[in-house]
């Protein structure tokens, strides 16, 4: 056991933080120090240190939601001490898990009976969700190909070069062939023509992006089911689909309740969402849905008893928090449908706002889709003077972070700047970036042509002061001279 130093006199009277003794050094970076510090002491250092991050609200990076009410906070402390695992200790807590599985599952419309109880879990994040869904199928298509006799080490996936790179770990994590559908100008996402053209007998499934990271737009999940039931016929296969709609789940129910790309249809066994995005929990909460119970091979579900209790468990990771799942339940029904819906209109409105705006300036091509997750796309027409990843520089100066990057293979040639509007980015906010933004373009409009970066900068100004040097030198000469 560690025992704290007996507190000085100074310590006693002098409370105040710029007194403390402890801020004469620096923090340890690389190994446990030997005496304790008082609680004030570690706070306040550790806040200090952490302002230098980003202001979360001002994050236009991320999808993660960074804003919740007081209410569901304190329903968070109030259970950020529960092991989710422990089931049997904490009923209530996984029955409202349960919920949420049927809660999310009907909102997809998987075909269940009114008193059935759907088949999902709970996850980390939809990184997990993914590794579990994918792992369902490699096993279902082993299993199959074993009965059959046929060899079963060669799994194959196919999907679009557009995915997040959840996918790629996946596949590099357990073993299956990653086949990716590369994208090409004017059509960022992937094609489901293409897919289908990849699938063989060794695919274990096709996925379908509902919002791609990089702009935001909708896979055609209905074009995609539609040409590989066609191929299954052909063939005698039966290769289905997982939708990843990570960011698009709680988006496209509200939104667009008439787009079939869910449970509708028959070829998609499986779809993951993330609770902390559009779900509008904070970070650390995914869900994975099954059609049926058929779709989750039993093999890779476990049955353990040395908690007090028979309890089934399909995860990567044991031990979890709870909070973020009663943290989802809390906003599942605080908001209703008619909550989901007003925020995600609110979502979109705010979108076509800063798009109008970026539009006005002249200066920028808008790569994502007014119908799809309310992401903000948009690339440089003229790029002679500066390019994307000046203007994400500079707009850190005003506390913007605006992420700058290429598109994804077949082209890469692309750079493109990315919005994130999330529920709690206000109208008011969309209108100061739209303002910061063209602030930024005129200070770069002020620059010197041809500068693309510091060197060019610097170049160019030795150049300047070599002209003016010249320029008096000749002064002098034309005055000695006369």
């Amino acid at each position: 056991m560690v025992f704290p130093k007996p507190a000085s006199e100074s310590d006693l009277f002098l409370p105040y933080n710029f007194t403390s003794p402890h801020n004469a050094d620096s923090l340890p970076r690389f190994s446990i120090p030997d005496n304790s510090m008082p609680k004030e002491a570690a706070y306040q250092n550790i806040h200090d240190e952490l302002q230098l991050d980003a202001i979360p609200k001002l994050n236009l990076a991320s999808f993660v939601t960074t804003s919740m009410e007081e209410e569901c906070n304190k329903l968070i402390m109030e259970s950020i001490n529960k092991n989710y695992v422990d089931m049997d200790e904490y009923p209530a807590t996984t029955d409202l898990h349960n919920r949420c599985v049927n809660m999310i599952a009907r909102l997809f419309n998987v075909e269940i009976g009114e008193n059935e109880s759907a088949i999902g879990a709970g996850t980390v994040g939809s990184s997990e969700a993914i590794m579990l869904a994918g792992l369902a199928f490699k096993k279902k298509w082993q299993n199959k190909r074993k009965a059959e006799g046929k060899s079963y080490d060669k799994p194959n996936l196919v999907t679009g070069a557009n995915v997040q790179v959840c996918w790629e770990k996946f596949a590099r994590y357990f073993e299956v062939e990653l086949r990716e559908v590369n994208v090409r100008e004017d059509y960022y996402v992937m094609d489901p023509a293409k897919a289908v053209e990849m699938v063989d007998e060794n695919t274990i499934c096709v996925a379908a992006i509902l919002g791609s990271t990089y702009n935001g737009e909708f896979e055609d999940v209905k074009l995609l089911n539609d040409l590989l039931l066609e191929k299954n016929k052909q063939t005698g296969w039966d290769t289905p689909i997982h939708v990843d709609a990570a960011s698009g789940g709680f988006i496209a129910p509200f939104l667009y309740p008439e787009l079939e790309w869910d449970f509708r249809l028959p070829l998609v066994k499986s779809i993951n969402v993330s609770g902390h995005k559009y779900g509008l929990v904070y970070a650390g909460i995914g869900w994975v849905i099954w059609r049926t119970k058929e779709d989750l091979p039993e093999d890779l579900i476990f049955h353990i008893n040395y908690l007090g209790a028979d309890q089934p468990t399909f995860t990567l990771n044991f031990s979890k928090g709870s909070s973020q799942i009663i943290a989802q339940y809390y906003q599942l029904i605080r908001l209703g449908q008619e909550g989901y819906r007003r925020i995600m209109e609110d979502c979109r409105e705010n979108a076509m706002v800063l798009k109008k705006h970026l539009e006005g300036t002249g200066y920028f091509n808008i790569l994502s889709k007014d119908n799809g997750v309310p992401v903000v796309a948009f690339s440089l027409k003229d790029r002679s003077q500066y390019d994307e990843f000046k203007i994400s520089k500079m707009l850190r100066r005003h506390g913007w972070v605006v992420p700058a990057y290429p598109m994804p293979p077949g082209a890469e040639h692309i750079k493109v700047l990315r919005v994130v509007i999330r529920a709690e980015f206000s109208r008011t906010l969309a209108e100061r970036l739209a303002l910061d933004i063209k602030n930024v373009l005129h200070e770069l409009q002020k620059l010197p042509l041809n500068i693309k970066d510091e060197k060019s900068m610097v170049d160019t100004a030795l150049e300047a002061n070599r002209e003016i040097i010249a320029q008096e030198s000749n002064k002098r000469q034309k005055i000695m001279a006369a």
